[in-house]
């Protein structure tokens, strides 16, 4: 029952001057006036606001999107059909994954805006009947000689650990990037896997005339309004006025809401379940009412309400968390009730499925809105734009960068150090250690990993997972940093074994009316296509998130891919690090030069200069079936991808962690012009790899077949020293002493 009743009074008069206010135009004013036949209340005014705001109508991007490959490959539902990707696994199995932003709220707020982003995500993959297995997550700071970037990292990563730890999912995996523009406006992207039996899938859909509208989980408040909206506009000096549109989570209510929903659903008496998040009950009874071509009868006096004096347009819009809709069928209510009553959580009455397509809102007796569900949702009547788009003219600068004018170092073990020490490089202990990776016993390979492995109990399969997207690559290069973002993840969860299945996605961009902004996001759309089309690793939704910019300048155009791998046999997952002495250094694909878009080229130069490093798309894929053949023929010891720091850096990485081994490298002079980019550039399709010199020829064959390059380059030794060419040979210890302490050291005494 409410603990308070709505507030019924007289709502203000709504003018062209209060929908500019609520960040409608003029031109979407006069639309909505069209579509009602008359001027809105004001509660209509609140619903189109947030229902048309970039957050949820996607109108300055869906055209884009729907570009993409959405369907196909082992897709179950097309791109944006249901609350999250669904793909088949076999077995009578499927996954659901998708990845969301939660940027805006984690700017102003950051520990509940991190928290809450995790807990979004959970529901959106348990809303369809899927218990959650894992989490992600992908994550972008300024730098941490900045002492607000390092207040941001800490509450940030403590909200995420705290929420996913409390809630018992573990977080197996994820990324972390450090540059100067995203200072102000950190991004923090969340990303959340389950799995569901095909027929127990849950859809998010109202229909059935007399079917009961039923809200399940916390007490509504008024926390998160109008956070849809908020998460529409630039971060400014006014946004920290807007800590209330930041919701505030519960995990234990989260985990309680969870095996009651999961248990709702195999009764057979639910029809449909959406989460209630961004909008809040506009956005569930709109889309799901849509999404049946059907309507309902809303009472908001039945809401359970944990605040007094609230209007029907503060709980319409109200973003409290821990909240599902569902649509249970007529007789069977109470049945449906019994369970969240064991369970301790409200489940109350607010409606009924109605044939004629209204979403008619009532407090009190008193009418509050009445609207058409088809025009308020993205697919429907919302409106649709292409924004005017131009190259930016920054690309003239960094594109003039020559390589061939860039001398190299005097120092390359300085350089090395100063690599390994640099945040975006560095270990992430400090971040994954307040994190929960085994929880529920599932994790295979967590951290040890280019990808997290998570078995399916019950069968040998596993997942792979990963997140993965260079802001910088996308800077220079939008199209060509995209492919990169999809090819790099992919080849992440290659690395262990597994085969890339598709993808889900967060494209974090500046404001879309900029045309270089916006010409930004549709190259990096259509490279994000033409790279998934190639690998076969289709679209199961995702998330954009624009307005990521500061009075200081737009972050780095950023789309984050996620990436789903499958592993019919678990046991053949292999990790990163080396195993033993003795075995031969064997590097896959082409050795590469190059040094621009690189980190050492950032850190040594302060430049964000040149081009994204190259990439051919079918190369890509033959080194990926190259490596998924090799570690599917048991011949692989370890696999790691050449990425960030370069071959240096993935060589180090591979051995750090592995007692009394060490690493003699090197490198067949005629395969590079500039030892500097042979070292420290991040050329792509590249994996190094470890095994038993007696597997080589074995491994050269296979590496053939597929038309690529496998040439030794070294061997693990037991001296415990790092020796690569004629420039490097320092003592382990001293490097991965470094490597792994560079990001405490920077938060000591935060």
């Amino acid at each position: 029952m409410s603990i308070f009743v709505p507030v019924v009074k007289n709502e203000p008069s709504v003018t062209l001057d209060l929908a500019k206010e609520h960040g409608l135009t003029e031109e979407e004013f006069q639309r909505m006036c069209k579509m009602l036949g008359r001027i809105p209340s004001y509660t209509e005014l609140g619903v189109y606001s947030v229902m048309w705001s970039e957050h949820c109508s996607y109108k300055n991007s869906i055209s884009m999107l729907k570009t993409l490959p959405r369907s196909g490959g082992r897709l179950l539902v097309a791109a944006g059909e249901e609350n999250a990707g669904l793909v088949d696994i076999g077995d009578g199995l499927a996954v659901a994954f998708k990845i969301e932003s939660h940027n805006h709220p984690s700017a102003v707020e950051p520990y509940q805006g991190a928290a809450t982003g995790v807990g979004g995500i959970l529901r959106d993959i348990f809303s369809m009947g899927a218990r959650p297995i894992a989490v992600l997550n992908s994550l972008r700071f300024g730098e941490l000689t900045d002492p607000q970037v390092r207040y941001l990292f800490k509450r940030i990563v403590k909200g995420i650990g705290d929420y996913g730890n409390s809630f018992g999912v573990p977080t197996v995996a994820g990324e972390v990037y450090f540059d100067a523009c995203y200072a102000r406006n950190p991004l923090v992207n969340a990303m959340a896997v389950g799995i569901v039996e095909h027929e127990k899938v849950a859809k998010a859909v109202a229909k059935g005339k007399g079917n009961s509208v039923m809200i399940v989980g916390s007490s509504t408040g008024r926390d998160g309004i109008h956070g849809a909206t908020f998460a529409s506009e630039e971060i400014s000096e006014k946004s920290e006025a807007k800590r209330p549109a930041v919701q505030v989570g519960d995990p234990f209510t989260e985990k309680l809401l969870l095996e009651a929903t999961l248990e709702a659903v195999q009764t057979g008496w639910v029809v449909g379940i959406q989460d209630m998040g961004a909008a809040g009950i506009t956005c569930s009874t709109s889309e799901m009412s849509a999404k049946g071509e059907s309507g309902m009868v809303v009472d908001l006096g039945k809401v359970p309400l944990r605040e007094d004096g609230m209007t029907g347009y503060e709980i319409m819009l109200s973003e409290s968390q821990e909240r599902m809709l569902f649509i249970v069928t007529k007789g069977y209510e109470e049945d449906v009730n019994k369970i969240f009553k064991k369970w301790d959580l409200h489940a109350e009455i607010i409606g009924s499925v109605e044939d004629e397509q209204r979403l008619r809102v009532f407090a009190n007796g008193v009418e509050l809105a009445d609207v058409k569900p088809s025009t308020l949702v993205l697919g429907g009547d919302a409106p649709v734009y292409t924004r005017d788009s131009k190259a930016p003219n920054y690309l003239n600068k960094v594109g003039s960068f020559e390589q061939s004018k860039l001398g190299q170092p005097d120092d390359y073990v300085r350089v090395f150090r100063d690599l390994l020490r640099a945040p975006t490089i560095a270990s992430k202990r400090w971040v994954t250690e307040q994190y929960d990776s085994m929880v529920r016993t599932n994790s295979v390979i967590t951290s040890e990993g280019d990808a997290a492995i998570v078995r399916i109990k019950g069968t040998s399969k596993a997942l792979a997972v990963k997140t993965d997207g260079n802001g910088r690559y996308v800077y220079l290069n939008p199209r060509r940093g995209a492919q990169i973002a999809v090819a790099e993840s992919a080849r992440n969860v290659a690395c262990v074994g597994a085969t890339p299945v598709a993808i889900t996605n967060c494209l974090n961009f500046g404001n879309p009316y900029d045309p270089e902004i916006y010409w930004q996001f549709k190259e990096a759309v259509k490279g994000i296509g033409e790279a998934c089309r190639a690998l076969n690793t289709p679209v199961t939704g995702g998330n954009v998130s624009f307005y990521n910019e500061s009075p200081d300048g737009p972050v780095f155009p950023t789309p984050v891919i996620g990436m789903l791998g499958l592993l019919d046999d678990a046991s053949k997952a292999v990790g990163s690090g080396f195993k033993q002495a003795g075995d031969l250094i064997v590097h896959v694909g082409r050795i590469k030069d190059e040094v621009q878009g690189s980190e050492y080229l950032y850190r040594r130069v302060g430049l964000d200069s040149g081009d994204a490093p190259s990439l051919d798309l079918v190369y890509e894929k033959a080194v990926q079936r190259t490596i998924i053949d090799l570690i599917g023929a048991r011949l692989v010891h370890s696999a790691h991808d050449v990425s960030e720091g370069g071959l240096s850096v993935a060589v180090a990485e591979c051995v750090f962690g592995a007692p009394d081994l060490g690493v003699h490298v090197d490198l067949p002079m005629h395969a590079y012009t500039r030892l500097d980019g042979a070292l420290f550039g991040e050329g792509q399709s590249r994996i190094i790899i470890s095994l038993a010199e007696e597997d080589f020829k074995h491994a050269q064959d296979i590496a053939g077949r597929n038309g690529i390059e496998a040439v030794e380059i070294g061997t693990v030794t037991s001296d415990n020293r790092l020796r690569i060419t004629e420039v490097l040979d320092e003592r382990k210890e001293d490097l991965e002493a470094a490597y792994m302490n560079a990001i405490s050291e920077l938060m000591k005494g935060e």
